[in-house]
């Protein structure tokens, strides 16, 4: 095996040390079109477009990178649903149906936890009809 991280002596240790795993840093999806999703996913979703490098996208979701990559022709798509945590779910699911996004329903209450914090979800489809979520906690008021 040769890499740089094995000429710096980064090694997998087989001594069973704990990993120590960071944060999610990319998530990737397929799509059927690379120039029309990165268009939807810049223009409609209004993410920060990062680079495209032939038939793959590169996007930052405050942190966390979004991969879009194309699928083979007349592969099916089942990938995931990639929810995007908003501070205002009622707002930005009127933003996105305003800009022609389609909604499978309104946001609703998922789950209420045991201190009053509420789980709100609205689902919608993305620009080759798959599953894609906005995810909000609301705090009780009061």
């Amino acid at each position: 095996m040769d890499g740089a991280l094995i000429r710096k002596g980064h090694t997998a240790n087989a001594a069973g040390t704990p990993a120590s795993l960071g944060a999610v840093g990319q998530i990737s999806r397929q799509v059927r079109d690379i120039p029309r999703a990165v268009a939807w996913f810049r223009d409609v979703l209004g993410l920060r477009h990062l680079f495209t490098f032939g038939t793959l996208a590169f996007f930052d979701c405050d942190g966390l990178r979004l991969y879009l990559n194309c699928a083979q022709e007349g592969a099916e798509l089942h990938d995931s649903v990639v929810y995007f945590r908003v501070t205002d779910i009622h707002a930005e699911y009127e933003r996105l149906h305003q800009a022609g996004v389609v909604f499978r329903g309104a946001p609703h209450m998922i789950h209420r936890h045991e201190n009053g914090m509420e789980e709100w979800m609205a689902f919608f489809e993305d620009v080759d009809g798959q599953l894609l979520a906005l995810m909000a906690q609301v705090a009780p008021s009061g």
